[in-house]
């Protein structure tokens, strides 16, 4: 877990040594203790509990390097290894850059969910509003952990706030014990949340991006898929639908724009803003007021000669979105949401895309499209700064994601009008009748094939892959090394990342993942 440590200032001890009168506490200092006093306390105690998302390590830029290198929809030819070898599986415990960033970055947000955890209950406040801020604070912590376990495997779990040097360290734990406690937060914040905030009286009221019921009931069947748990999580996901609050967007490409954020597709989403906070970047340490809520997403996957390139969308990723046309005969929308690429009239950043990249080994490549400013909006991203928020969970991902449930309950056929629903957003033929007929077998295959090309470059590819068991089938491996080279470096082991060094020189007991 994330150490915390107290600094003391040498001048602080020498007088602490030469007079005891002057080691006082310092009746200005806010401490934990003088902090939790009032309602407008625990606001601000769960709004810090949301900042860690922005920071470098976590949705500002590495998290989205972590869940989206490794899928075989995406490559990285960067020349930095903290991201090229994330897709090439050769990361290694020497250097940390990147996936360390986000190991402390998680803890830093468990951490600060624990101080509220731990305070707000004692606080005399509004009942509802109280449940509000301690159904966030579950909520966030259930997320922090969902990424620890998933992406590191038998990590720490503390659930409360360090009271002494004693507390700095928790113990190592199961993938098994993680997912319990992951399971447990999202189960205690979809009962304290409401759906939305439209109706709620307090300093949240008519607050878009916090947690919800909706959302937390998402996650909560999604750790459950995760497990196999699949009629625990087919109940989950039929919920969040039941809810009536969610809905597709007519058109795929406004979920990843800044115009049309926190829209009816939104289960949630992390906030990010180029009007808001200071001018300085969030790396890492302790934050200040001068740190920006801007994401530096769309400068690392940006286009030649816009941004930095580090992560590009594979050619078996676009050749996958030419396999099944429109009911009027055109390319799945969801190409162009989701890539550039040359074709007829193709712009990018308000100029010609073949013109750009015209004599180039670039004119024939593809690029990253979701998720930048590139349809005239900005000239570049070399400012590193972008506002479009990051959408974690989308109702279409709720809906294909129950729809794989009930064909694990055998529940095919039940299964196929989800899936379809999706597809017509798509504008892609009405194939109900021929999924209701299909095999368990051909619907998984089915499922893979429409995840794809509704998830591509959103950090969805490689949990599936592993969720379905691919890795560790000699056939399926086999193919994704031919979709994808990087995969001819993969090993066992080698889906979860290793545990930063500095967590095992320091905490006692702590072992490293295995093959690394």
């Amino acid at each position: 877990m994330k150490r915390y440590i107290l600094i003391i200032s040498a001048a602080s001890l020498l007088a602490a040594g030469c007079n005891k009168k002057l080691d006082q506490v310092n009746p200005n200092a806010q401490t934990s203790a003088s902090f939790w006093k009032t309602s407008a306390d625990a606001v601000q105690g769960v709004n810090a509990a949301y900042a860690p998302m922005l920071l470098d390590g976590a949705y500002m830029r590495f998290t989205p390097v972590l869940l989206d290198v490794r899928g075989d929809d995406i490559r990285s030819n960067s020349p930095w290894t903290a991201i090229s070898g994330v897709g090439k599986f050769a990361l290694g415990t020497s250097d940390a850059s990147g996936y360390g960033w986000a190991f402390d970055e998680y803890y830093e947000g468990v951490y600060r969910c624990n101080q509220v955890l731990d305070n707000v209950p004692g606080i005399a406040m509004d009942a509802d509003l109280k449940n509000r801020v301690l159904g966030q604070a579950y909520f966030l912590r259930g997320l922090y952990f969902f990424h620890l376990v998933n992406l590191f495997g038998n990590v720490a779990l503390p659930i409360s706030s360090p009271k002494s040097s004693s507390d700095f360290f928790s113990p190592q734990t199961t993938e098994a014990q993680g997912w319990k406690q992951v399971i447990a937060d999202f189960k205690a914040a979809a009962d304290l949340l409401p759906a939305t905030y439209t109706n709620v009286s307090g300093a949240d009221a008519n607050q878009l991006g916090r947690a919800t019921k909706g959302a937390a009931m998402g996650y909560l069947g999604k750790a459950y898929l995760f497990n196999k748990m699949y009629t625990e999580a087919a109940a989950q996901f039929k919920a969040v639908i039941d809810l009536g609050v969610y809905g597709l967007m007519p058109n795929y490409k406004d979920n990843f724009t800044e115009s049309k954020e926190n829209n009816i597709e939104s289960v949630f989403e992390v906030q990010f803003s180029t009007t808001v906070g200071g001018t300085d970047l969030g790396w890492q340490g302790i934050p200040t007021s001068t740190w920006a809520k801007t994401s530096a997403r769309a400068i690392t996957f940006g286009a030649p000669n816009f941004g930095w390139t580090d992560v590009q969308p594979t050619l078996s990723a676009f050749n996958e979105f030419q396999l099944e046309k429109t009911t009027d005969g055109q390319v799945d929308p969801r190409l162009d949401a989701t890539m550039f690429y040359n074709k007829p009239g193709e712009m990018i950043y308000g100029q010609s895309f073949a013109l750009v990249y015209a004599n180039s080994s670039y004119l024939n490549d593809v690029f990253c499209r979701k998720y930048e400013n590139g349809d005239g909006n900005k000239a570049n991203e070399y400012d590193w700064k972008s506002g479009i928020n990051e959408r974690l969970m989308r109702y279409s991902d709720v809906l294909l994601m129950y729809a794989e449930s009930l064909n694990e309950l055998n529940q095919t056929s039940v299964a196929a009008p989800y899936i379809q629903k999706v597809r017509t957003r798509a504008n892609l033929p009405d194939i109900t009748a021929t999924l209701a007929a299909m095999t368990q077998q051909q619907m998984r295959d089915q499922l893979a094939h429409e995840r794809l090309l509704e998830f591509c470059l959103e950090g969805h590819r490689f949990d599936d892959i592993r969720r379905w068991g691919w890795l560790q089938d000699a056939t399926k491996l086999e193919m994704l090394k031919t979709r994808d080279p990087e995969f001819n470096n993969y090993q066992a082991g080698k889906e979860l990342y290793p545990i930063p060094q500095g967590e095992i020189d320091n905490n006692p007991g702590f072992k490293q993942n295995a093959n690394y």
